[in-house]
């Protein structure tokens, strides 16, 4: 007898459309692996062929910054102006910046 559901790992789904560069978190769902994630994923969140490419991640294993930490956490990047586009010239044939 297989475990329940709600026993079942999260996984965070990422999908990247048809015109788009980056894949672009669209849902969560429970699956009991991987590849069944996978499938699961691509049944529920490209039902309309909108995708060309699925990610999915085990929520478990994601580590993440909290918005409540933002000042702290991001502060030493504020003195690296050097970073910011402001400096560089970008020629206008440059896709995609």
């Amino acid at each position: 007898m297989s475990s329940p559901r709600s026993s079942w790992p999260l996984y965070e789904v990422f999908v990247r459309g048809k015109r788009g560069l980056n894949h672009v978190h669209v849902g969560s769902l429970h699956a009991p692996d991987a590849e069944m994630a996978l499938r699961n994923a691509r049944d529920l969140y490209t039902r309309r062929n909108e995708g060309v490419s699925i990610w999915v991640v085990p929520a478990a294993e994601i580590t993440a910054s909290s918005p409540d930490e933002k000042d702290p956490f991001f502060e030493p990047a504020g003195d690296k102006v050097y970073r910011h586009p402001t400096f560089y010239e970008i020629p206008e044939d440059v896709p995609h910046l």
